[in-house]
């Protein structure tokens, strides 16, 4: 099963990350992503830039409202995920205790990412991203 593991923190908790060393950080988030690739465990796992370069499409109007960052109302951001492929989410849980990025301000979400297996496969549009999951080696 795979689940997703949703690192979120505080702009506080931000906000003293950048008085870490950003070499020491990479060799401490580089040890924990190795022994996630060494148990066979890790799919994939991306930062992300900070959320005053993004955007938010609101849906609550028409036409929906783009607004750019930073998001005012955010009480703790989405900076980054892991997927890993594990057994079970108990295990999912585990890795994500051993998280080095920790302290107050610092969560992990974590939510199990539905497979394709999962939906009606005898709809056209299931049976569509099927061929091109295979197609593209994602299968």
């Amino acid at each position: 099963m795979k689940y997703m593991l949703i690192m979120r923190a505080s702009d506080e908790a931000y906000a003293g990350m950048a008085e870490v060393d950003f070499t020491e950080m990479i060799e401490t988030m580089g040890r924990y992503n190795d022994e996630m690739i060494r148990a066979g465990v890790l799919v994939a796992s991306e930062g992300l830039d900070d959320a005053a370069e993004g955007v938010v499409v609101d849906y609550s109007a028409e036409p929906p409202v783009v607004t750019d960052g930073p998001y005012g109302e955010t009480k703790e951001l989405f900076g980054g995920f892991y997927i890993l492929n594990v057994a079970s989410k108990e295990e999912a849980v585990e890795w994500a205790k051993r998280s080095p990025v920790t302290g107050a301000g610092f969560k992990t979400e974590i939510r199990r990412v539905t497979s394709i297996d999962e939906f009606p496969q005898d709809n056209e549009w299931i049976q569509k991203e099927r061929a091109w999951r295979e197609a593209t080696g994602q299968l």
